[in-house]
């Protein structure tokens, strides 16, 4: 016979080290014991069960005692809880269901009784409206309410993981749903202003959120449940509980092992307590913070789990230690993911490091894959690094798509104690429906390095506020400013700020902003080495700052609130059109608008359907700038879908005079007659105007790619690519090409006086932000593909090209 192991729990850190020891000792005699009526179930999932994305019960449930016993002989023996230990003799004190008693044995015993929901002595909490979601009985009570008592309305205290977990998938099953929040944020492990993403996307999804708000009571009702906040009163059908967790220690704390202050069994690195024959693990025990080093309760089921298996290792003989955690974690939050490992800001500065003097923060945002490819989305990274090592001290993602890699990447970081450079120095996997080939984490070490070399400086999120006498300097184009302004600022695109430096005091501070941060650090750098020295770059840009200031924008839609479905007008409209504008990135979907608007007559009412972030703000700006009118704006899924009716284009509100655009129709393919284009196109972005160039029949040659591309046609279409030239350096003169000898003359002389040659003045186009338009009927009837065309230009119709053309005060046919 071999040795005898019990286990107390059998979720998680539990049953992971019952079928660890199994492996390691097929003698030994395995028992575990569990007080409820389930072992080794998928507690992160109830929610989600719960919401009816996962229908079926059984899935979470991994084991049975049954499965168990067959596959590892292990003894599970629920609905018996051991309520104490006797150290002494070695034996624990097991109560079964109907209340009588046993003492069973041990060699080695394992504490993995995990944790429980808070319940405060708030009065009225024990009301049958009161309920948690923490095991599967608890999430039976939560659908019997919704399925069999018919709850419409529930009211969900606390804002941690659980409780935006059930606010989602409470929402998501049909109901009115309040969270309530002592703090003033949601997700403890977030820094405030990256959890303002989350209540933006929370109060969009109809969630009504109150912050710093303590519940003072719940008190039954014949309909429902009221549950007082002070002096605010909520009313729902049902409330669930979601404070957080406490420990389940009190056997260890009868058997007189060592607790922390917060009742956490303290363990050494073998997951051993004070008795060196009893191991805990999982959320009952202390863990080492692996990045400072100090003591903490990290209540997470993938810890829980290597506790388990390194506790087995070490009660069976072995010689395991457990390094520790960096608590890292993922949310799930409607469209939005969040996600963070290591330490926040808040927690640096509570153990009393000062930023700017012991760590640093950087705050970007980037796309989850490359622009060029079709849905991209952006996410919102935050980097805590050390001063003046650069070592990466924590991470926060909130984003889309793409968040998970990332927060996997940094962790492994901080895990291995790499820095900034560390960062810069990944190698990553790129192909563009995944990545871009700086991918965003050697993006966020790019700029922490910047940062610790004094190249760039980075004010706080709440400077603009905060430093009244600072000058915010604007550099996003003009037409940008059309949908959103800062309330206070001073305008200067990037490619007219060397030519106005003299319209700023270089005495006074500057934060510089655009729309994600790398204008902004073009124009820091400018400045800096032109003399100013107080100047900052607002974090993330246009994009972080109007999430983080949702409320207060003037332009959001009541708040950044997105109407319910039944939020219509006095009669339900008839709908004339509906446009998809799913995958396309911005300004994409306002130009597809555009273009369908045109098509109908006053009054016509269109659906649109964008899955870009950005539409749902940026809709209600613009339908007021063009004369249109906004009916709703709801959410399906990821999804933003605006109801439009087409308005007056009278009623528009106009440019003002001197910042009308500029658009050319590029028709000819004659390389002088394209030089000429690209060198007004790129005067007038560097004055600032901004650009359309349209490309059509003859002139969508300018835009092929010099290498061609593999693609499938016909017999004309071939003969039509095989006479025509590929890109911009195959072209020739309209006049004098003399056989080609006057082209290259040409090239020659404009080499030898230092005048770009036309690819070049194409990137530098590109590069100023000019709109670079394909015409996709002239495309059709020439044959060429999207494949055979540079990357990153934009496709349209002539819809598009009217719509710029109406806002110009020049309009070229060259």
């Amino acid at each position: 016979m071999g040795d005898k192991y019990l286990i107390v729990g059998g979720v998680a850190g539990g049953a992971t080290a019952a079928t660890r020891l199994r492996r390691l000792d097929e003698s030994a005699e395995i028992v575990v014991f569990e007080r409820g009526e389930y072992i080794s179930y998928a507690n992160c999932g109830l929610p989600y069960h719960v919401g009816g994305v996962i229908p079926a019960r059984s899935a979470l449930l991994l084991h049975t005692p049954e499965s168990l016993k067959a596959r590892y002989n292990i003894d599970v023996r629920v609905k018996q809880e051991v309520v104490s230990i006797d150290r002494e003799n070695k034996t624990v004190r097991v109560r079964r269901a109907d209340g009588s008693e046993y003492d069973e044995s041990y060699g080695k015993l394992l504490l993995a009784t995990g944790s429980s929901p808070m319940r405060p002595g708030i009065p009225g909490i024990d009301s049958d409206r009161v309920l948690t979601l923490w095991t599967v009985p608890d999430a039976d009570r939560l659908r019997g309410w919704i399925r069999e008592k018919g709850a419409k309305s529930a009211v969900v205290v606390g804002g941690g993981f659980i409780g935006l977990e059930a606010a989602e998938n409470l929402k998501r099953a049909g109901l009115s749903v309040s969270v309530v929040e002592m703090d003033r944020q949601v997700m403890p492990p977030l820094d405030f202003e990256m959890a303002q993403l989350l209540h933006e996307e929370m109060e969009k999804q109809g969630i009504a959120l109150r912050l710093e708000k303590g519940v003072t009571a719940f008190e039954d009702a014949d309909d429902g449940i009221i549950v007082r906040l002070g002096g605010e009163t909520l009313k729902a059908d049902m409330a669930v509980l979601a404070i957080g967790v406490k420990p389940n220690s009190q056997i260890a704390a009868a058997a007189g092992l060592t607790l922390n202050a917060r009742g956490g069994i303290v363990v050494n690195a073998r997951l051993q307590t004070d008795d060196p024959d009893i191991y805990a693990a999982g959320d009952v025990i202390e863990v080492r913070n692996i990045v400072d080093g100090s003591r903490a309760m990290i209540p997470l089921a993938g810890p829980a789990n290597k506790q388990g298996r390194i506790a087995a290792d070490n009660m069976a003989g072995g010689d395991s230690a457990y390094a520790g955690s960096l608590g890292t974690s993922v949310l799930k939050l409607f469209d939005l993911t969040a996600a963070s490992a290591g330490l926040s800001e808040k927690a640096l500065v509570k153990s009393g490091k000062v930023r700017g003097e012991h760590f640093d923060s950087v705050t970007i945002v980037q796309n989850d894959h490359a622009g060029y490819y079709p849905g991209a989305v952006p996410m919102t990274i935050k980097l805590l690094f050390g001063k003046p090592d650069g070592r990466v001290l924590g991470a926060q993602i909130v984003g889309r798509n793409g968040v998970d890699k990332r927060i996997d990447v940094l962790a492994t970081v901080i895990r291995l104690g790499g820095t900034v450079k560390t960062l810069t120095e990944l190698e990553l996997a790129y192909a563009p429906p995944y990545s871009s080939a700086k991918d965003p984490v050697n993006m966020a070490g790019f700029v922490a390095e910047n940062a610790l070399r004094g190249r760039a400086v980075f004010s706080r999120w709440d400077a603009i506020e905060t430093t009244p006498e600072a000058v915010v300097l604007d550099v996003r184009e003009d037409v940008e400013r059309e949908a959103w302004r800062l309330p206070r600022s001073k305008d200067i695109p990037l490619g007219q700020l060397r030519n106005r430096l003299g319209e700023l005091n270089p005495e006074l501070p500057v934060i510089v902003l655009c729309a994600a941060g790398v204008r902004a650090y073009n124009a820091a750098r400018i400045l800096m080495q032109n003399g100013f020295k107080g100047v900052s770059i607002y974090p993330g840009g246009a994009m972080h700052y109007r999430s983080t200031h949702y409320l207060d924008e003037i332009d959001a839609i009541e708040h950044g609130r997105i109407a319910d479905s039944g939020d219509v007008e006095e009669a339900e409209p008839v709908l004339s059109l509906r446009v998809d504008c799913r995958g396309m990135q911005c300004p994409g979907p306002l130009m597809r608008v555009f273009e369908e608007l045109e098509k109908l007559k006053d009054g016509d009412v269109v659906e649109v359907s964008a899955s870009d972030p950005g539409f749902q703000r940026d809709i209600e700006a613009w339908t007021r700038r063009t004369g249109n009118g906004l009916l709703s704006v709801r959410r399906e899924g990821p999804d933003t879908v605006a109801l439009l009716r087409k308005g007056n284009r009278e009623a528009a509100v106009q440019a003002p005079e001197g910042e009308r655009g500029k658009t050319i129709i590029v028709f000819s393919g004659d390389l002088d007659r394209v030089l000429a284009s690209l060198i007004i196109a790129n005067g007038a972005a560097a004055m600032g105007r901004k650009v359309t160039m349209f490309f059509t029949f003859w002139g969508l040659n300018a835009l092929r790619k010099p290498e061609g591309a593999r693609v499938k046609k016909g017999l004309i279409d071939r003969m039509f690519g095989a006479m025509m030239p590929k890109g911009v350096g195959r072209m020739k003169l309209s006049k004098m090409h003399m056989l080609g000898m006057g082209t290259s003359m040409m090239k020659h002389v404009m080499r030898k006086k230092n005048v770009f040659s036309v690819g070049e003045m194409l990137q530098k186009a590109r590069a100023a932000g000019v709109r670079l338009v394909a015409c996709t009927m002239s495309m059709d009837v020439m044959g060429i593909q999207r494949e055979e065309l540079l990357d990153g230009i934009e496709y349209a119709g002539v819809g598009s090209y009217l719509g710029d053309a109406e806002e110009a005060d020049l309009n070229l046919f060259v």
